[in-house]
C-alpha cells in the first residue's frame, strides 16, 4: 500500500513485476522441494518399515496440506502478477485526483496566507524573505520586479506604467495595485504570497485592503524587522553590489577579494570589483546614513 500511495513510476511497476516473478518462482521451487522431500521421506519410511501403515498415513497428513497451500499461493501470486500494473495505474490516478481536489478546495475555501514584510534598508528583508518563501511555499513579490514583468509582458496595466516611466513620472498607487491584482491571480499565488516593498503609505495600504477584499481575501500577517540604527548604518554604508547579477558584498562582513584600503582606512572605490566577473561594484544611492534617517 505504501508503494501504491507514492504514485508509482514505470520503474516501480517493473520492480513490482520482478518481485512477483521471483516470488512465484520461489514458491514453485519450494513446492517442488517440499513435494519431493515429502515423497522421499514417505518412501524411506515405507522401506524402513513397510508393515507400518500408520506411519505412512502420518507423513501424508503432514505433506499434503503444505503442498496444497503452496499451490494456492502460486496461483494467487500469478493472478496478482497479471493484474498489478493496471491496479497500480488506477490507484495512482485516484490518489492524484484526490490530491488535486484537496488543493483546489483548500485554495477556494481556506484563507490565503498573505504576508507583508516591513523593515528599513539593511534590515534583512532580502535575506529572510526567500527563507520564508521556501518554508511556506508561497512567492515573494517585489513591486519593482512586478512592474518590470508587467511592462515586458505588455499587459494593460504594464502599458500604463511604461508610459508614465517614459515621461519621467512616478507610477501611481492605482497602477501598482492593478499590477499586484494581476500578479496574484497566477497559479503560484493560489495559496498566498509575500509583499515586499508595498505598501509604503497609508493610502497604499487602504488601496491594497480594498483590492484584496474585492478578491475575497485579506492580509493575514505583517512582519516588521527591527534593527538598531547603528547596526543598520554599518550594514548599508558598507554594502556594495554587482548591478548585473545582484551579488552583494560588504566591506566588513563579506568584502570582495580585490578590495584594498586607503590611508583613511576606507576601501578604495576602484578596487571594489566582483569576484566572479571582475566588473566594478557600485553603491546604491540610498545606501547612506542620510537615506536611512529619511
Amino acid at each position: 500500500q505504501k508503494l501504491l500511495l507514492q504514485q508509482p513510476t514505470n520503474r516501480d511497476y517493473n520492480n513490482f513485476t520482478v518481485i512477483m516473478f521471483v516470488s512465484s518462482s520461489a514458491l514453485r521451487h519450494a513446492s517442488r522441494r517440499l513435494t519431493t522431500t515429502s515423497i522421499r521421506s514417505i518412501s524411506s519410511a515405507s522401506r524402513a518399515n513397510t508393515s507400518s501403515r500408520g506411519l505412512n498415513e502420518e507423513f501424508f497428513r503432514k505433506a499434503l496440506p503444505l503442498v496444497f497451500a503452496s499451490g494456492v499461493a502460486i496461483g494467487a501470486t500469478q493472478l496478482t502478477w497479471q493484474n498489478n500494473e493496471s491496479d497500480c495505474a488506477v490507484l495512482s490516478n485516484k490518489v492524484e485526483e484526490a490530491v488535486k481536489a484537496t488543493e483546489t478546495k483548500f485554495a477556494t475555501y481556506w484563507p490565503r496566507n498573505i504576508m507583508i514584510l516591513f523593515g528599513p534598508p539593511g534590515a534583512g528583508k532580502g535575506t529572510h524573505g526567500p527563507k520564508i518563501e521556501d518554508m511556506l511555499g508561497i512567492p515573494q513579490l517585489s513591486t519593482g520586479d512586478m512592474l518590470r514583468a508587467a511592462v515586458a509582458a505588455q499587459t494593460e496595466v504594464g502599458k500604463k506604467a511604461q508610459a508614465v516611466m517614459k515621461a519621467g513620472g512616478l507610477v501611481s498607487d492605482d497602477i501598482v495595485v492593478g499590477i499586484i491584482r494581476d500578479r496574484i491571480k497566477e497559479e503560484d499565488c493560489k495559496f498566498g504570497f509575500i509583499l515586499d516593498g508595498f505598501p509604503r503609505t497609508l493610502v497604499q495600504a487602504q488601496a491594497l485592503d480594498k483590492m484584496l477584499a474585492e478578491e475575497g481575501a485579506a492580509v493575514t500577517k505583517v512582519i516588521e524587522l527591527q534593527v538598531p540604527d547603528e547596526v543598520l548604518e554599518e550594514r548599508i554604508c558598507g554594502r556594495w553590489i554587482h548591478k548585473k547579477s545582484g551579488r552583494s558584498y560588504h566591506v566588513k562582513f563579506a568584502p570582495p577579494k580585490s578590495m584594498t584600503l586607503g590611508e583613511d582606512g576606507k576601501p578604495v572605490p576602484e578596487s571594489m570589483k566582483d569576484d566572479e566577473t571582475g566588473e566594478a561594484l557600485m553603491q546604491r544611492p540610498d545606501d547612506t546614513a542620510t537615506a536611512l534617517v529619511k
